[in-house]
């Protein structure tokens, strides 16, 4: 693990990288139809995860060749390897999100071409949060080095109840937000296309869609509370954590669109992320007596998310063909 106190990150790196994702978000809202709304279709989500991802992996090869060149091919080596490792850990664990973000809009029964615009802001939201949540526990980390043992413990922890709560099915009409803000605001019955806010007889109304926006970032925030503490395994530089996170992010909305439909058959997802956050927290907390080398880790992981993804497909084949056999 890298000092906490460093970073390789300049000014003009930091600025480049974020004028990058503003830049992104502008092309999706303006320029390509994140104003209008549409049903994303299959074809057009895997499209844009083929983007997300090879634009991660091109930063990869991006920050190799100027560490290269600027401090070595060991440093090189060693922070490419922490952001895949981390770009990794933050891409599986948000899946668990694509799961809370189809029960929500089931819950909702809100029309596909709707669900696109509510997600982008749901990026924004998330952007923004996950930015301070990081530089805030980057800080702890600097002024308190005993954190990421609390950060390890809370992970496994965090992992066992999931084994243990997996095949729980929240009820969101016991949603304490969602309660309160049906007990404090005045909602229309229906949806109002995109809009959050309708004027009815002189007086503002929220749409359903606004409560759907809040819970969704507030699973965002939910979700960060796990995934944050988890790539401090990794590495405790600011750039790498910030950039990780922010590709894991800006991806997950077509990663959404394109398994929303096949959600259920990720059934054993669950316990691979599960398992992935203890193993993390087990590395974070045995790091006084045992060194882990981040390719080991990013095998670990990998060989987790594929196991599970692979099991829960093999599993559900035969669960979908006799369904096919009793229609």
């Amino acid at each position: 693990m890298t000092d906490a106190a460093t970073s390789f990150a300049t000014g003009p790196m930091w600025v480049g990288f974020i004028a990058f994702v503003l830049a992104m978000l502008a092309l999706d809202l303006f320029v390509f139809g994140g104003r209008k709304s549409h049903k994303v279709s299959v074809k057009e989500a895997a499209a844009w995860v083929a983007i997300w991802v090879s634009l991660a992996l091109a930063f990869a090869g991006l920050l190799w060749w100027y560490l290269n060149d600027t401090q070595g091919a060991e440093v090189a080596r060693t922070k490419t390897l922490e952001f895949l490792a981390g770009y990794l850990i933050e891409q599986s664990l948000s899946v668990d999100n694509m799961f809370v973000f189809v029960m929500i809009f089931g819950y909702f029964a809100v029309p596909p071409e709707l669900q696109r615009r509510v997600l982008l802001y749901g990026v924004l939201g998330a952007i923004v949060m996950r930015a301070g949540m990081i530089f805030a526990g980057v800080w702890l980390v600097q002024q308190f080095a005993w954190i990421l043992y609390v950060f390890g413990a809370f992970l496994v922890i965090t992992g066992v109840k999931m084994i243990i709560f997996a095949e729980a099915e929240p009820d969101l009409e016991k949603n304490p937000l969602l309660r309160w803000l049906r007990g404090h605001l005045r909602i229309t019955p229906e949806f109002h296309g995109e809009r959050f806010f309708v004027r009815q007889n002189g007086l503002l109304w929220a749409t359903p869609m606004f409560l759907v926006l809040v819970l969704i970032e507030a699973s965002d925030l939910v979700f960060a509370v796990d995934s944050i503490p988890a790539i401090f395994a990794v590495t405790t530089d600011p750039f790498i954590v910030f950039t990780s996170n922010i590709f894991a992010i800006m991806g997950l909305r077509a990663l959404y669109f394109l398994l929303a439909d096949m959600a259920d058959r990720f059934h054993l997802l669950k316990y691979g992320l599960a398992i992935v956050l203890v193993f993390i927290g087990g590395k974070m907390l045995a790091m006084p007596w045992f060194h882990m080398p981040i390719q080991w880790s990013l095998s670990i992981v990998g060989s987790i998310i594929l196991v599970s993804v692979v099991g829960s497909l093999a599993l559900s084949k035969p669960r979908s063909a006799s369904a096919g056999g009793q229609a």
